[in-house]
């Protein structure tokens, strides 16, 4: 009996042995990052790249919202009614730089097939499928780290005054149909939970179960350190180009060669000059995100607030109130835009009075598809090659379940999720 034990753990060791991979991530943000930390739970070696210190892009300067409440996209038939005056507005949401125009027009007549209620009602049904596990996938990672109390559970709060009403009522009501845990709140309410905030709303909703963090670049180092900790390896190498040897993937930089069992690209705004590689053509922009802080402010506001009519939002952080959002099309070399900076200014300064100049300036950029949602899986024409980008203004609230959805499919488990409303075959 107690040989027959031997045998079986030999052989169990020996099948542990050939179901681990060596893997590398293209990616040092919080998408590569946390799927490192799922292929890792899963015994596999990881080997992360990125041309960049890792979390230094969107990771770092993001709002910093666990918004698991998200499920409603920008593709909507209202929002095409909306696009001019915001275009127009010096206060508004949106913004183009118009030497981009011309190359993002394909995108934009793809975004426009995607503006129907059919398409609309099937981004936020898959959005809300994995925004629904995204907290307790991030508590499996969670639950290895001392926090210092950087993540905040005190809820998001929404905004807005009774111009475009409608579009509100919409959100409303998607959110709802999906099941969505909302509280609407009257102004009374309003100033009940953020007395500092001026009188300019009429209305606004809370979601209490969401989070936030207070400094999302310390939160990325400590799951960055797990992930050294763990046995993982980063090199900071911009890679060139991803080859095969009898499909087996090979990750090359300027000096050096790496074969690998199985290869994830997460790699944000930057995964297209990798997926055209490999012959896809999936239609990713970039969407230009700024952020500004002002200094010794953050007690202002209790929870992070985003007033919906002028599309952004502020957060209470350690380096300060952070006031972030915005949509600027403009691709990945253009300069900052000082309008938009100042657009920034200007609406924290409607919303909040006595702050004072404003500290540092920061731009970003968002990976985004014209169906607002993200590619996560197997690349079409390589089976040891997955995605992991697309993810817009939810990059950081999907990163968790994003890396726990491709450790699963890198070993061909199941998940009981739909999985192919992700998959980049939808653009073939």
């Amino acid at each position: 009996m107690f040989n027959l034990s031997l045998e079986f753990k030999h052989k169990f060791d020996v099948l542990f042995i050939m179901s681990k991979f060596r893997i590398g991530i293209i990616g040092a943000g919080i998408q590569g990052v946390c799927n490192a930390l799922f292929l890792q739970k899963k015994g596999h070696e990881v080997i992360i790249f990125d041309k960049n210190e890792p979390g230094s892009g969107a990771s770092y300067g993001n709002a910093g919202h666990f918004s698991p409440y998200a499920s409603v996209p920008l593709n909507r038939p209202d929002v095409l009614t909306d696009v001019p005056a915001m275009l127009l507005s010096s206060t508004g949401p949106l913004a183009l730089k118009w030497n981009y125009v011309p190359r993002m027009i394909p995108w934009f007549f793809k975004f426009l097939r995607n503006c129907s209620k059919k398409n609309m009602m099937h981004t936020a049904k898959y959005m809300h499928q994995i925004l629904d596990l995204a907290l307790p996938a991030y508590d499996e990672l969670f639950e290895e780290l001392d926090l210092e109390n950087l993540v905040i559970k005190n809820g998001i709060m929404y905004i807005w005054n009774n111009q475009n009403i409608e579009s509100r009522n919409l959100e409303i009501k998607i959110r709802n149909e999906l099941g969505v845990d909302q509280q609407l709140l009257n102004p009374k309410e309003i100033h009940d939970l953020e007395p500092n905030i001026k009188p300019i709303y009429d209305g606004g909703v809370f979601y209490s179960y969401a989070r936030h963090t207070n400094n999302p670049k310390r939160v990325f180092q400590k799951l960055f350190d797990l992930f050294i900790q763990k046995g993982g390896k980063f090199l900071k190498q911009e890679i060139n180009e991803l080859n095969f040897d009898d499909q087996k993937p090979i990750i090359r930089s300027q000096t050096q060669r790496f074969i690998f069992d199985k290869v994830v690209i997460a790699c944000g705004a930057f995964s297209k000059r990798i997926s055209d590689n490999l012959y896809e053509d999936i239609p990713l922009e970039t969407e230009r995100g700024y952020h500004i802080h002002f200094k010794g402010c953050e007690n202002l506001i209790s929870r992070p607030v985003v007033f919906s009519n002028r599309g952004f939002g502020m957060t209470p952080m350690e380096q300060g109130l952070r006031v972030v959002g915005t949509v600027e099309f403009g691709g990945l070399k253009n300069p900052p835009s000082a309008e938009r900076v100042r657009n920034l200014i200007n609406n924290a300064k409607y919303m909040l009075d006595g702050l004072p100049e404003h500290d540092d300036e920061w731009l970003g950029f968002r990976p985004t598809l014209p169906d607002f949602l993200p590619v996560i899986g197997p690349s079409k024409n390589y089976k040891n090659v997955f995605y992991s980008f697309g993810h817009h203004h939810l990059g950081w609230t999907l990163g968790a379940i994003s890396g726990k959805i491709v450790s699963k499919m890198i070993l061909d488990e199941k998940t009981n999720l739909s999985l192919e409303p992700y998959s980049s075959l939808r653009f073939s």
